[in-house]
């Protein structure tokens, strides 16, 4: 961090970060430190319900995509920015214009978590989600779709360049939470 504040100084903490790398695990460990959980995908998976759709991999990032095509790239922010009301950590993070948004709120940080994509997949494939993809060769193709610079579609490449901290998470969970302790 270029100050010398502590991680858990910040009032809003926002988590960007690739398919697997352990966004979860880091906003779990926030919330033990007193910090409400937001995540912009469970604002997509909300509009899934609604209109009656399988919350697969796929349909996120498609709905995901619509919304942000239809309401401007910083939907998902504004609508979890509605439900703040203390200390939050913000899930999911992956459209620079929901960076944008999120900072003009003030107090807020921009983690990003990554790992190798070998280790990420088996994460995945250990989660049991429904993520479109049975091999390491599908779940490379499909994370290619992820990053692009469509301004209303999921640019992660460049949320990860906007990000404030970066946390390689290439080990166990004991070896994660030791860096976030590190961290404050």
């Amino acid at each position: 961090m270029a100050s010398t504040r502590k991680l858990t100084d910040f009032r809003l903490i926002g988590l960007t970060g690739t398919n697997g790398s352990g966004k979860g695990e880091v906003a779990k460990y926030l919330q033990k430190k007193g910090y409400a959980y937001q995540s912009l995908s469970d604002v997509i998976r909300e509009e899934l319900q609604k209109r009656g759709l399988e919350t697969s991999r796929d349909n996120l990032i498609a709905c995901g995509n619509e919304l942000r095509e239809k309401y401007g790239p910083e939907v998902l922010a504004r609508r979890v920015a509605e439900k703040i009301t203390g200390p939050t950590v913000i899930d999911s993070i992956r459209n620079p214009k929901e960076v944008e948004y999120l900072r003009s709120l003030g107090d807020f940080i921009l983690i990003a978590v990554d790992a190798p994509v070998e280790i990420r997949f088996e994460r995945v494939i250990k989660r049991g989600r429904n993520e479109s993809a049975s091999t390491l060769e599908e779940f490379i193709a499909r994370e290619a779709r992820e990053k692009t610079n469509d301004p209303n579609s999921q640019q992660l490449e460049t949320c990860l360049k906007l990000a404030d901290l970066t946390i390689i998470n290439d080990g166990s969970l004991e070896e994660l939470w030791k860096k976030l302790e590190e961290l404050g």
